[in-house]
């Protein structure tokens, strides 16, 4: 039996009847959605699925099933235990758990079409899931038919239901739905709450891990007692201990009506997974001002391997362990030898998780985990002259002994995954509350300089300079190591690098962007001068990828300063294009790009005019900038000034140009101006109606251009290329010619440009925004654009070895 002859509708109903006929089914932006009317309960969601005619591919299904979830925000409603993809001849399921966190993430663009199966999310998101689609069961309904309606009565029962039970899969959508109903009914300003660092979650666990109003977890931050909250107590200025409480606008209504649909606590086994993510139930911008990024386990085994090949196998029995910026403890998870294990964070309301989570069974000792700010508060009890305690430390006492002892701090290692924020980064440029300003912002400003805006160089800083002789082992950007504004920290930070690896920094939760993150071990008892450091390198998955050097740049001279050794003190009044450049590094690469007019690019940091004298050298420019593909592996590497011999280079500077006329980021149009880079005749391109505005280019290659700096008014000489050089001027001159063989077109313009031409193919989207070559009509320009690609791409590779011989950067 197969329905591989039925287009999607009929399928979709074939489908329920063969299999669902005990359910109620419906479709609409998801596609098949079995769901279950209870009396009591209404509309239970049990199982959302993708359905496709014919045969298909699963994995690019539930991509697109994922991607219609997370832009249509259905992870925040009532989810199903299972997904599903389907077509004529298989099923396949998958359950909702192993993908939720992929709504948490912030690198992924939910606004994207989800059928568009060539976009760049979906590919990315494909790849990214590629082993937890791997997981899916799959049934044929020719050779499965028993086993697939086995596993559905099985998995989809909707016998004995009176309420909705929470489990790690829904436990998040839930949140979402008490915030809406109970949130406003507590009886507490939010903002007032929010300055305080009292965040509704803690509310809503404490709701959550009750049973008839009867707190199971005593002490997270907030405490169910029947009809009011009640939060940990504290010390009064007179010593007396207190307790506050708060109660319900609406006399409990609200909060008893939410509560009678579902029920709770979750079991027991949930519990533990519950309190640990309670980071999923933390807003964004909370989380990114206390760096309460959870550490995905698959670096925290690796950053545990690499201590381990450090320290020895037996380690944990010589060495202590604090980490300082703790959140909920995930990263100690793998240590054995919990009485040299030391765990602090800012937030009080982690602890509690954290002393929850060791009554459940964590391998720690209560007293060891401690609430600490670690960038204001003081490590060692405040004494008189007399000896008597004036203010007490909140370190417990075997950790202020190691502290003060000089062999015990050469065996502490600080094992810490700290805040990555960074002043002015919030939406808006509005600098973060509290992110600056500390006391050991204020202690160490002046040799901290710029990198003061970082929270983590704070950290580093404090326990460079006050735990004198740790092991630092910690996650963070590599900033410190290689950026410009880290020049100062690195006069004063010396320390011997033992060992590290990098990896994608999207792998872990809430942060953006393609960088590294690397996790280095440094001994500052050892003072050495940062200048290169060697780290291995690992793909989103933990593959090994190899190795990758990182360099200090100290007393370097970067590619803008010489940038403008040649762009100043111009005499020339011709300007044939202008130029955008931006910043020293791969991660700006983006932006630089030329055109015929300002109006071609945003606003860089560096404009220029280009005129005859300096076209070359903006040409090798571009070139050295473009020519190896930005990664987020060389996401930071920065361009530097180079040595002389490129001037010597005659083919290397042609190579630059040619790859420089036909790159991606040439955005001459002659609709904003003339177009001086055609790079051929008409006679070349069979042009007969009309002259080109301009002949600039196709004079200036064949050196009959005057030379600016003559006095006898000679010549340039002619330029002579590379035999990859003519392969891509050839693929260039073939799609010239195709394109003015639609003269008779009325979007034609006889003096073109590489833009244009594009343009002309490949039409823009409703935003305006240029469509991809896969969306262009004529298969033939689609050929010769691919034939000019691989052209470009093979004179990249010739250009790249140059770069490195040159100078422009380090190896």
């Amino acid at each position: 039996m197969n329905f591989i002859h039925l287009s999607e509708e009929p399928l979709k109903s074939k489908i329920k009847d063969t299999y669902f006929t005990k359910f109620s089914y419906s479709g609409s932006k998801i596609d098949f959605t079995i769901t279950y009317k209870h009396k009591n309960l209404g509309e239970i969601n049990l199982l959302w699925a993708e359905a496709k005619k014919g045969e298909s591919d699963i994995k690019k299904s539930f991509i697109q099933l994922i991607l219609t979830i997370g832009k249509y925000k259905f992870y925040t409603e009532q989810t199903p235990n299972l997904l599903c993809a389907f077509d004529g001849i298989k099923m396949a399921f998958l359950p909702f758990i192993k993908i939720q966190e992929v709504f948490y993430q912030n690198d992924i663009d939910f606004s994207v079409t989800p059928s568009n199966h060539k976009s760049e999310q979906f590919l990315k998101l494909l790849k990214q899931l590629n082993t937890i689609l791997e997981e899916a069961q799959i049934f044929y309904y020719e050779k499965n038919d028993e086993e697939l309606k086995a596993f559905i009565k099985e998995n989809l029962t909707s016998e004995n239901i009176s309420k909705f039970k929470i489990d790690k899969n829904n436990f998040v959508s839930i949140y979402y739905k008490w915030s809406k109903s109970v949130k406003d009914s507590i009886s507490i300003d939010w903002d007032l709450a929010k300055k305080s660092g009292i965040i509704d979650a803690d509310f809503y666990l404490a709701d959550l891990l009750s049973k008839d109003n009867v707190s199971i977890v005593e002490k997270l931050f907030a405490v169910l007692k029947k009809d009011y909250y009640e939060f940990n107590e504290k010390k009064t200025e007179l010593g007396s201990i207190i307790a506050e409480k708060t109660g319900f606008k609406d006399h409990q209504k609200a909060h008893k009506e939410f509560w009678a649909i579902y029920e709770r606590p979750p079991r027991e086994e949930f519990w533990d997974y519950i309190i640990k993510r309670r980071d999923l139930l933390v807003d964004q911008d909370i989380r990114e001002r206390k760096g309460a990024f959870f550490t995905p386990r698959i670096w925290v085994d690796k950053a545990c391997e690499y201590l381990s090949k450090t320290f020895g196998e037996d380690y944990e029995d010589e060495y202590y362990i604090w980490d300082l910026a703790g959140g909920t403890g995930n990263l100690l998870a793998n240590f054995t030898n919990k009485k040299n294990i030391f765990c602090s964070t800012l937030d009080k309301a982690d602890i509690d998780v954290i002393h929850e989570r060791i009554k459940n069974g964590a391998n720690l000792f209560e007293k060891q985990v401690f609430q600490f700010d670690f960038l204001n508060d003081e490590f060692f009890d405040e004494c008189d002259n007399k000896g008597n305690i004036i203010k007490k430390s909140k370190l417990p006492l075997n950790l202020q002994e190691i502290l003060k002892d000089e062999n015990k701090r050469k065996k502490l290692i600080i094992f810490i995954n700290p805040p990555y924020a960074e002043v002015g980064l919030s939406s808006g440029g509005i600098n973060k509350t509290g992110v600056q300003y500390s006391s050991i912002y204020d202690k160490y400003k002046d040799i901290l300089g710029k990198s003061s805006r970082e929270l983590f160089a704070q950290f580093f800083i404090r326990i460079y300079c006050e735990i004198e002789g740790a092991i630092l082992a910690s996650f963070s950007k590599l900033k410190y190591v290689n950026s410009t504004n880290f020049i100062k920290f690195r006069e004063s930070f010396k320390a011997k690098f033992l060992k590290g690896f990098i990896t994608p920094a999207y792998t872990f939760d809430n942060v953006k962007g393609n960088f590294p993150i690397g996790f280095l071990i440094w001994d500052t008892s050892k003072k050495e001068e940062i200048k290169k450091i060697k780290l291995d390198v690992f793909n989103e998955n933990g593959n090994f990828l190899g190795k990758k050097n990182f360099f200090s740049y100290k007393n370097s001279l970067f590619i803008n300063q010489w940038l403008d050794s040649f762009c100043k003190n111009i005499n020339s009044k011709k300007v044939i294009i202008f130029f955008n450049a931006k910043a020293n590094d791969f991660q700006h690469n983006n932006r630089i790009c030329f055109g015929s007019s300002k109006k071609s690019f945003g606003n860089g940091d560096i404009n220029l005019k280009i005129y005859i004298s300096n076209l070359i050298n903006i040409a090798i420019y571009f070139s050295v900038r473009h020519a190896i593909a930005a990664t987020w592996i060389n996401d930071r590497d920065q361009f530097l000034y180079p040595n002389k011999l490129y001037d010597k280079d005659d083919e290397f500077k042609s190579d630059c140009l040619a790859f420089m006329l036909f790159h991606g980021q040439n955005r001459i149009s002659s609709k904003e101006g003339i177009n001086h880079f055609i790079p051929f005749s008409e006679k070349e391109l069979n042009i007969t109606k009309e002259a080109f505005e301009s002949d600039f280019m196709y004079k200036f290659i064949n050196g009959k251009i005057k030379d600016e700096n003559s006095l006898f008014g000679d010549e340039l000489a002619k330029i002579e290329f590379s035999p990859q050089a003519k392969e891509l001027l050839k693929a260039g001159k073939e799609l010239f010619k195709y394109y003015h063989t639609h003269s008779e077109d009325k979007n034609y313009l006889v003096n073109a440009s590489f833009y244009d031409i594009k343009e002309f193919f490949q039409g823009r989207d409703e935003k305006g925004k240029m469509n991809t070559p896969a969306k262009a009509k004529d298969e033939h320009y689609k050929f010769l654009l691919s034939q000019l690609n691989e052209s470009l791409n093979t004179l990249a590779k010739k250009i790249e070895p140059k770069i490195y011989e040159y100078g422009f950067l380090k190896e």
